[in-house]
Formats: structure tokens, sequence, C-alpha cells
């Protein structure tokens, strides 16, 4: 029979173990330690545009910042960029280059045109639903990305063009199931990196989409707050509505409505208004063809975003149709026709500024999605 002094290092032995076998599973379970997964994206967009109103020179339309360049082979963005994901954070950086970027961050200084993005996120809760990131992010106004291949048209409607691309600040985003979700956001202003010299007023956003299905979803996003200097603060409201919806496996149809008020001098109860009501629709004729008919019509009397100084502002309609070719998806060869119309001549010409407007327009895009390796996956 063993005594009570030989009995004791086999106990210590047991409860070391035990406390081993509970304690360091537990350790290497935590989600922080989980290692990370490291990509790298790229996306290309070359194009050529044939304007017959033959402008003089190169350069098309002041209020179009994409493949805005006529009767000329031309690189309309060039992206590339590396991307962390992981279940408790996330980032990306993007750096640019093409005539989108030289027209669309016009207002920014030195380096900043060339980046795209540069943003890092932090989920908040344990269920990785609530997540605030910060930095130079994609806007949430708006149905058309500025990486073409991911639009259902070549170029992009005039809702797109004359509302903000990119924004800077913070955004906090929960997403309570996977049919809503919500974000709230704090920026420097209407498509700006750094804040406009002379305000310090920052500016605000929310954003709320609705995914009950994948045949429909439903977003609505708003923002509030001014591009002046503080001086000559004018509040500027603007709010972006649109709905998806797949009517069949291959006619899909999307449509939204824009709408501004903008104060007409700091401190006034009078406000003026521009709007821009879009349709789009899609037909995919087999699975590598597809073709879309846009229909639009964008209204800025008082020239709040496009200033023509013409007696009417801008008031224009606008019809195009595409044709695309994508053997996969990170490839596409396009095709548009596009015909604008305006009350005004307010349309590049060699004979001056004309009220109506034709092009045609072909682009051949890749993009590009690759893994280096890691681990952990932000999937949410």
């Amino acid at each position: 029979m063993n005594s009570p002094v030989t009995r004791r290092p086999h106990l210590l032995a047991f409860l070391f173990a035990a406390i081993t076998f509970h304690i360091l599973p537990a350790q290497s379970e935590d989600p922080w330690q989980a290692p990370p997964s490291i990509g790298i994206h790229g996306f290309a967009d070359v194009y050529y545009v044939y304007d017959f109103n033959t402008p003089e020179g190169s350069f098309r339309q002041d209020f179009l910042y994409n493949h805005n360049r006529h009767n000329e082979f031309n690189l309309n963005l060039g992206l590339l960029g590396i991307h962390l994901e992981h279940p408790k954070y996330r980032a990306r950086i993007t750096l640019q280059t093409g005539t989108y970027a030289n027209d669309n961050y016009a207002a920014e200084p030195g380096v900043l045109k060339n980046l795209f993005e540069a943003w890092a996120g932090l989920a908040l809760n344990r269920e990785n639903t609530l997540w605030v990131d910060a930095g130079v992010m994609p806007s949430h106004l708006g149905f058309e990305s500025a990486i073409s291949i991911e639009n259902p048209t070549l170029t992009r409607s005039l809702s797109a063009e004359n509302s903000p691309y990119f924004l800077t600040g913070v955004r906090f985003s929960y997403q309570p199931s996977d049919t809503w979700e919500f974000a709230a956001l704090v920026v420097n202003g209407w498509q700006r990196i750094q804040r406009l010299e002379g305000n310090s007023m920052p500016s605000f956003g929310t954003q709320v989409r609705h995914t009950p299905s994948k045949a429909f979803s439903m977003n609505w996003s708003t923002f509030i707050g001014t591009d002046d200097p503080d001086e000559t603060r004018r509040m500027r409201y603007f709010s972006n509505l649109y709905g998806q919806f797949r009517i069949t496996e291959k006619i899909g149809l999307l449509a939204g409505f824009d709408l501004g008020f903008q104060q007409e001098s700091r401190g006034s109860t009078t406000y003026d208004l521009w709007f821009t009501p879009t349709l789009i629709g899609q037909y995919a004729l087999e699975d590598r063809w597809k073709t879309a008919i846009r229909l639009e019509y964008y209204q800025d009397a008082q020239g709040v975003i496009i200033d023509t100084g013409t007696p009417n502002g801008f008031r224009t309609i606008g019809l195009s149709w595409n044709l695309d070719y994508s053997p996969t998806p990170f490839l596409a060869c396009r095709l548009e026709a596009r015909l604008m119309d305006s009350r005004d001549p307010v349309f590049r010409a060699n004979s001056g500024l004309v009220d109506d407007n034709f092009f045609l327009g072909a682009s051949l895009a890749v993009k590009l999605d690759r893994q280096l390796g890691g681990g952990a996956r932000n999937d949410h």
C-alpha cells in the first residue's frame, strides 16, 4: 500500500496535466491569434472613345470623369494593391493611375491623386457584426463603382459621375443579420481626401441596406455636410435611393433616384435643388454575352453640382446601349453607344458648345484578386 507521501507526486502530475489540457487549447483558439489572409488585387481598363462632336483636343466633357478622352487609346483606371483579411480586422491599400485618377482627383495635392483607397478596420464585438473602418474608402453613395467591370454599363451614369466615388473618415457598420446592414460615417467632406481649407466642420453619412433575397436588394444612403469654407458655409443634404431586382435568371433591373438640396447662401432658408432618376435593364443573351440599356435624367438648374452658366442650367436626358462579352468574371470586352441631349448647349464640340452629344466607346478590362497565403479570412 502506497503512503500519502508517495501518492502526492502522482496527484500533482495529474492536476498539472488537467490544467494544461484545459488552458492551452483555449489560448490557441483565441480568434485574435489566428493568422490573417493576405492577398493582392489589381485592375486595368483600357478604352477608346470616339465622340461625334469631335471636341478640340482629346478632353471631352467637364462633368464626366470616366472614359473621358476622344479619339485616342488610353487607360481609364489602373489599380494595384494589397489587402489583409481576418475575422477580427481588415485592411486595404490600393494605388491608381489613369485618366479617371487625373480627372476625379484633380482637387487633391501631389501623390494623393494616386491613392485609390487606404483604410483599416476592426471588429468591435464577439460576433464580428459591428465594425469600425477608417481611412480613404469607397463611397457609400451610389450603385456604381469606379471599377467598370463591376457595373452593368461601361460608362457611369450621370448620377454616379456627379456624386462621391470616395470619402475619407470613419465608418461604423452593423450587420445584425444576413438581410440587414446599417452604417454611419463621419468624413472630411464631399469626395475629399484632405478637408477643404477653411472648413472646420466634418460631414456625416448614413446607409441602410436590405437584401431579403438574391433576387432583390434595396439601399438608402445619405450625406449631410458642406463643401464650403466656414465663412460661406452652405449646408448640403443628399439622398441616394436605389433597388436592384433579378426578375428572371436572364433579366436584371436597377432603379435609382438621387435628390439633393443646398442652401443658396450661408444661413439662408431657401435651397437649390438637383435630382436624377436612373433606370438600367440588363439581359443575359447567354453565359458570356450580356446587353444593357440605360435611361437617365439629370436636372441641376441652379448649378450646385454641374455649373454650366446657362439660363436653364444642366437639364440632360441620356440613353445608352451596351454589349458585353465576358468569358470569365475577371475579363470583360465592352461596347457602348451613348446619346445625351440637354436643354442648353453644355457639351463640348469643335464649334464650341452644343446641346447634344453622341459617342461610341469600347473597353477591355481585366481584374485580379489572388490570395498570397495566410489563414483566417473575414467572410462575414
